[in-house]
């Protein structure tokens, strides 16, 4: 998707109320499981799990305003341990990095002037 469109999209969806925002993602679904099924990538644990229970409060009739702040809370979970996770793996590659032995170098020995 080229940035304009984006861009256009994200404009409309800003204007819309919540109700209808979520009219919106049910057609989008819709649309991706007649056109596109299984090319979505694939989400997080922690993002399947708060999609879950959003669709459950929808089931439910909660109100949107109380979708939107426990669904907001676990983005803002989400991004705390995507924000650990990328710590300990740049803690994991300086680790690794320090401890490979790099291998002696190699002489020539024509030019060894000891042989």
């Amino acid at each position: 998707m080229h940035d304009i469109l984006r861009e256009r999209l994200w404009r409309k969806l800003e204007v819309l109320p919540e109700a209808q925002l979520y009219q919106v993602l049910d057609y989008i679904e819709f649309l991706e499981s007649k056109y596109a099924p299984g090319r979505a990538a694939p989400p997080s644990p922690l993002q399947k799990f708060a999609e879950r229970l959003e669709d459950g409060m929808r089931l439910r009739s909660v109100a949107p305003q109380v979708i939107t702040g426990t669904v907001g809370l676990m983005g803002t979970a989400q991004k705390v341990f995507r924000g650990v996770s990328d710590a300990g793996r740049g803690i994991l590659d300086v680790l690794d990095t320090s401890t490979r032995k790099e291998p002696p170098p190699r002489t020539n020995p024509q030019q060894d002037p000891e042989k």
